[in-house]
């Protein structure tokens, strides 16, 4: 969604006070709530970070060692807490290089709110030191940005921001203040903003729609459910788990999507896509009735347009209607929160179970038991896997971490064997497949949720995009506990080089650094294991740690994940090997 206008209905938070812009900024913050934001300063900013000085006790401002690291580390803290990250930078290299982590964010609908420092207004246009459009550069990944020229604006704006950041399906903002409005005096006055014209965040939901989607529902022989974040984003997990329960239906989900269900569910048949489970992704061509419920058809999950689900009538439940006939045609299109539209669903169900459907599912996964999860989980050969470091981690932890993983093939792995207990327990990047994410988002996770787990799980060619961020654990000290799961390659990119390109390694192999050396250089408590019989205490020692750790795992170099569905093959011919 994008608009200049700052039009909004509001709601008086705060009675008017002669003060600076970049006091406003910090004051605005204050009144959204906002008790944690990330960033890095610079001269464009540094009025802001001056203002943030005197309000250090009651916003506390970490500083991260790059600005990718600021807006990943927000998206971290907002993923867990459902709340609005915030990033903060100066403007031209610092703006630009917050890019990544809000295009991240856009296409996982992650709600921050960005803002940057931008030279003075004199100067816009003139190539003058730092100065870089950013408004231009981030428009095509945020769902709306704004320049802010005179102080009196920034109130108005930065509401606007928070308003649009948060509601319906949430995503990205970006505000950008030239230093004359940080410098220049308002009276100001908070209000908080309540809509904006022209933009409806929440579709009405329509019962005949609802009506159409249970008769379908309730006639079908073989449905199917597959959900993702929408669910967790709409906090709809107890309407989504009784809707299951009540039709009797098998689930599967997408990987932004997983933890809403609990992994133990009798009903959860596990994840479809790439790099899915063997049954949801095979009989997603076989059931007669496909139930999307806050997910958009991205091609991971459906492979070859051209046969998914053909046979199948399709209902789509989703908050945005962009989504709906962008990838799948829809016979049925429910739209609205999915909290409000599952309840209303519920109503309209009746009792029911697919006992024999089910059945199916299961005979499918004890041969991709017998195939993959057992070799993975059990395995007899000497190299280490990666699948029986998460099922340790799931020992230790016993379910109820929050896993945070970056993107390859330690990604998959922990996607598919994490257990979940609770929701928004998966954070990782889904739709931009961001490397370098999960070091700094874990960050994040654990300072919105310090009475929680946190373990991020990397690949070493991840974790060294976002090295640095070692010294923010240490400044901060934050008890996130990272595993570098070691195979010395760019593992994912590797697979696909032996499967399709006849293992020509083209510049996917690491020669990778001490890695215990330098975080123990950051004062970070380390080891390194790589035997068998070395990984159950290292682990153990991790988790009961009440401080940072960090534990190295040598694996296999060339191990592969499966099952795996080829590039724009069709869901059905997914490979076990």
């Amino acid at each position: 969604m994008k608009t200049q206008t700052l039009n909004t209905k509001t709601q008086v938070a705060e009675k008017t006070q002669r003060i600076t812009g970049s006091e406003a900024i910090v004051r605005s913050l204050m009144a959204e709530g906002v008790d944690i934001l990330y960033g890095y300063p610079g001269g464009a900013i540094m009025p802001v970070y001056d203002e943030l000085f005197k309000f250090q006790d009651q916003i506390h401002h970490v500083l991260t060692r790059h600005e990718q690291g600021a807006a990943h580390a927000a998206q971290g803290y907002a993923r867990i807490s459902g709340k609005v990250g915030v990033a903060m930078a100066t403007s031209g290299p610092g703006a630009t290089n917050l890019i990544t982590g809000i295009a991240d964010a856009q296409i996982d609908s992650t709600p921050l709110v960005c803002i940057t420092g931008q030279v003075f207004s004199h100067l816009l246009g003139s190539d003058a030191f730092q100065e870089t459009d950013i408004v231009g550069i981030s428009t095509p990944v945020t769902k709306w940005n704004c320049q802010v020229t005179k102080a009196e604006d920034i109130p108005a704006a930065i509401a606007k921001a928070f308003y649009i950041a948060k509601s319906g399906r949430p995503g990205p903002v970006l505000v950008d203040i030239t230093k004359d409005a940080q410098v220049s005096e308002l009276d100001f006055k908070y209000e908080k903003c309540k809509g904006v014209r022209s933009y409806i965040p929440v579709p009405k939901t329509k019962p005949e729609s609802i009506a159409a989607a249970a008769k379908l529902i309730n006639n079908a022989k073989k449905p199917m459910i597959v959900w993702g974040q929408g669910v967790i984003l709409g906090q709809a997990e107890a309407e989504l788990k009784a809707v299951i329960e009540k039709a009797g239906i098998p689930s599967a989900w997408t990987i932004l999507g997983a933890s809403a269900l609990p992994t133990s569910h009798p009903l959860n048949i596990g994840m479809v896509g790439m790099h899915g489970n063997y049954a949801p992704n095979k009989l997603t061509n076989e059931c007669d009735v496909l139930i999307a419920i806050g997910m958009r058809f991205d091609d991971r999950v459906t492979g070859s347009l051209d046969t998914y689900a053909k046979q199948a009538k399709i209902i789509h439940f989703d908050i945005d209607p962009a989504e709906i006939d962008k990838n799948v045609k829809t016979d049925v299109a429910v739209l609205g929160n999915s909290k409000e539209s599952l309840a209303m669903l519920f109503d309209a169900l009746n009792i029911n179970s697919h006992e024999s459907w089910l059945q199916e599912f299961k005979d499918l996964y004890a041969i991709e038991y017998e195939n993959v999860i057992n070799g993975d989980l059990n395995p007899t050969k000497e190299g280490l896997t990666m699948g029986e470091v998460l099922k340790q981690i799931n020992i230790e932890s016993e379910g109820n971490a929050a896993i945070v993983s970056d993107v390859g093939q330690h990604q998959m792995i922990a996607c598919r064997y994490a257990e979940f207990n609770q929701t928004k327990s998966n954070i990782t990047s889904g739709g931009l497949g961001t490397m370098g994410f999960a070091l700094p988002a874990a960050i994040g996770a654990k300072m919105a949720a310090p009475e929680r787990e946190v373990v991020a799980i990397i690949g070493d060619g991840g974790f060294q995009m976002n090295i640095q961020e070692l010294g923010t654990i240490f400044q901060q000290k934050t008890a996130v506990k990272v595993v570098v799961l070691n195979n010395e390659f760019l593992g994912m990119v590797r697979q696909w080089q032996q499967l399709f390109f006849d293992k020509r390694y083209a510049s996917t192999e690491m020669t990778n650094p001490n890695f215990v050396a330098i975080a123990e250089g950051y004062y970070i408590k380390a080891k390194k294991v790589t035997k068998r019989e070395e990984l159950a205490e290292a682990v153990k020692e991790m988790i009961q740690s009440k401080e940072s750790y960090f534990l190295e795992v040598c694996v296999e170099k060339e191990d592969n994940v499966f099952p795996m569905i080829p590039s724009g093959a069709s869901v059905s011919d997914v490979r076990l090997s």
